[in-house]
């Protein structure tokens, strides 16, 4: 094959440093964008937040002002001089300690932290860095343990029963496993089952259980001896536990030789109870969100505009701009001019993500306004492709726009990806999303008979009336995922 030389033409996109910081700002949440912000700020001299610069200028203004207003007190007539000098006077007669019923360390030293070195180091105190960890069920249980006065084999006996407790309350093992955990032959099962009523009879009620009967049993017998069918729910729980998830009250009347009515009182009493009992002492670390969009209707028109909270207005550090000679070849001068060009590119990158948020933003709300006008039940079927035609915009780009952002709008604060949603045709040759499906199934599902509950398939027929057309294995989808059980299960016969 002979060598020969060819031209070509062709188009490819590079990844310019430029446009690599734009695509990473863009993807960012708020609380990642305001921490890249803060970096920069850190990293670059020529950054600086506009704000705060004219914060400090206007304080610098203050204090020139009040420094010559002092100028000017010095210069006072005679007379004040006199008073000035008798005030100090009266002054200088006062005792050097005066009685009092408290001393200063008694109020002030329990606000100071104490040093880790022994001495003031200079170093600023944060409150946060000292905060205590979320209280665990293990934790909570273990401090009642501790005011009980227990020998040391039985708080060690209890000790590990409270170790084998799951997040949910109950109690994973059995007496046997908890056996050989301790690993003492002088142990006998007894002790255990021993140890095991008394972590039962803790804060909070059911703790320790090791089913689901024993533990709505342990919660109603520490109800007051005079609460309404608490005696009644007990047997039920007791002898009829295997009728509760259908609630047939003819087998359980049968069953306790009791009325349906009063069964029914004993069956409400049974729901108020807490099958996780667990969950009460959990604490889960708190999630902030913080919306980028904010939506209003004003004079009949939804308004959309950024949150002006989540970007600081950067600028270029005018003073150190200044400093820079075109023709300087020095490390100094390298240094700012590189800091130059890199604060520039950041802040056109973060001006054009602010705009493209923005511009969807708008876009959404422009074509989801029956959403904020009716809820759910207006959710218009909308894809990103939707999205990036109208906007021109690849669907990559909307991707990163909608993920882990946020829109706060009267109905509430979601997530720029709530928005889209498939759809499924309708009768009238429309189209019909899956969030407003949802709503319609849980509306449907709200208004049923509690004797008799509509099935999936009746859900479905529902819903064919309203001209969308929804398969029943579709229903029970959704039905699942927005956590609603089956029909059989949300029967009720009291």
């Amino acid at each position: 094959m002979k060598p020969s030389i060819q031209l070509r033409l062709s188009q490819q996109l590079t990844m310019t440093p430029q446009l690599q910081q734009a695509i990473k700002l863009l993807q960012l949440s708020t609380l990642e964008l305001q921490h890249e912000i803060q970096e920069a700020l850190e990293s670059n001299l020529m950054l600086e937040d506009g704000e705060e610069s004219e914060r400090f200028k206007s304080s610098e203004t203050e204090e020139t002002r009040l420094s010559q207003r002092d100028g000017e007190d010095q210069r006072a007539p005679e007379s004040e001089a006199s008073v000035d000098r008798e005030v100090r006077a009266e002054s200088n007669d006062m005792p050097d300690e005066l009685p009092v019923d408290t001393q200063w360390s008694d109020v002030f030293d329990s606000y100071l932290p104490p040093s880790s070195h022994g001495a003031d180091d200079g170093s600023d105190y944060d409150p946060l860095l000292h905060r205590s960890r979320p209280q665990t069920l293990w934790d909570h249980l273990t401090w009642q343990l501790n005011l009980s006065r227990l020998s040391e084999r039985d708080f060690m006996i209890a000790q590990t029963v409270i170790d084998a407790i799951d997040a949910d309350g109950y109690l994973r093992a059995d007496t046997e496993e908890l056996l050989a955990t301790i690993d003492n032959p002088t142990i006998d099962i007894d002790e255990i089952e021993a140890q095991i009523h008394r972590v039962q009879s803790l804060d909070p009620a059911g703790v320790g259980a090791r089913d689901l009967r024993e533990c709505l049993l342990i919660q109603l017998r520490q109800l007051p001896a005079g609460t309404p069918w608490r005696d009644l729910a007990i047997a039920v729980c007791d002898q009829g536990f295997e009728h509760l998830p259908r609630g047939d009250l003819n087998a359980l009347s049968r069953l306790l030789k009791d009325s349906e009515r009063d069964l029914g009182g004993a069956l409400d009493l049974i729901r108020s109870l807490n099958p996780k009992p667990g969950r009460l002492i959990e604490e889960a670390p708190s999630e902030y969100v913080v919306p980028d969009i904010f939506v209003r209707k004003t004079e009949g028109r939804w308004q959309v505009e950024l949150n002006p909270d989540i970007t600081p207005r950067l600028r270029v550090n005018a003073d150190y701009a200044r400093l820079i000679r075109r023709a300087d070849q020095s490390a100094d001068g390298q240094t700012l001019k590189s800091h130059l060009q890199e604060a520039r590119w950041f802040i056109k990158s973060l001006a054009s993500r602010n705009d493209t948020v923005l511009r969807v933003g708008a876009k959404i709300v422009e074509m989801q306004q029956d959403f904020l006008e009716h809820g759910d039940e207006g959710m218009r079927p909308m894809v990103l492709r939707d999205i990036a035609e109208a906007l021109e915009l690849h669907e990559s780009t909307i991707s990163r726009v909608t993920t882990q952002k946020y829109m706060h709008t009267p109905r509430g604060t979601f997530e720029l990806k709530y928005f889209f949603s498939s759809h499924v045709n309708t009768t009238s040759g429309g189209e019909c999303s899956s969030t407003a499906i949802r709503a319609l199934i849980r509306k449907l599902i709200a208004g049923e008979s509690p004797r008799k509950p509509l099935s999936d398939n009746k859900i479905a027929e529902e819903l064919a009336d309203q001209g969308i057309n929804v398969a029943r294995r579709t229903v029970a989808k959704y039905r699942e995922a927005m956590g609603i059980p089956a029909s059989s299960e949300r029967k009720r016969l009291a």
